[in-house]
């Protein structure tokens, strides 16, 4: 009779053991995962490209007409306060430059258009367009007085990022195009200027 007890009692801890090492057993590695995957995925696809690339293309076309309309404050809202801009030779401008080149009527164009643009969305607050630019009489009037003309096909690539839920140029550079094929039909959306002959063009932003 004590032995059957005593085997009763054992088989009781050892249920009651069973049970709450179960309970206590974390739960699988794809239980854990699934949330934040399912978190992930909503994330990503919150992010409209579409919407993101008429904004910039848009974006792009105002920056551009800067210098024909000598609008410099759509280089203030576009160009972000810490922007880097290269030119084909090397040398780089400030927002401060450009504003300064709007203002002074330093930088004038008849036309400034762009072809074949892309836009990269990098995520909700990234992108990079590229493309081509095309300028119709530009001309820069250089610290010296002198009229230097712009060199009227470049290829330009533009990084954009979303601040407090507005997207700014933050680098720009062109390379010039020094056998481009022929103009195609305007399609309006620009980026940094090309280089003047002889000197670095200021950009229209």
């Amino acid at each position: 009779m004590k032995r059957t007890l005593q085997t009763s009692t054992l088989s009781t801890l050892t249920a009651v053991l069973i049970i709450t090492f179960a309970g206590c057993r974390p739960t699988g590695t794809g239980a854990n995962r699934e949330p934040v995957e399912n978190a992930n995925a909503r994330k990503e696809a919150v992010v409209d490209t579409a919407a993101i690339e008429k904004e910039l293309l848009d974006l792009e076309r105002q920056w551009a007409s800067a210098a024909v309309t000598h609008n410099a404050d759509i280089v203030r809202r576009v160009e972000a306060d810490d922007i880097i801009v290269t030119y084909i030779d090397g040398s780089t401008a400030t927002k401060t430059d450009d504003v300064r080149d709007i203002e002074t009527g330093a930088l004038t164009a008849d036309g400034w258009d762009l072809a074949d643009t892309k836009v990269k969305v990098l995520d909700a607050d990234a992108a990079v367009v590229t493309g081509r630019g095309i300028i119709k009489n530009g001309k820069y009037k250089g610290p010296d007085g002198r009229i230097q003309v712009l060199k009227p096909d470049y290829r330009f690539t533009d990084v954009w990022a979303r601040r407090n839920g507005q997207w700014q140029a933050v680098a720009s550079q062109t390379t010039p195009l020094l056998n481009p094929p022929p103009s195609p039909s305007p399609t309006a959306v620009l980026s940094p200027a090309p280089t003047a002959v002889g000197s670095p063009s200021p950009s229209p932003k």
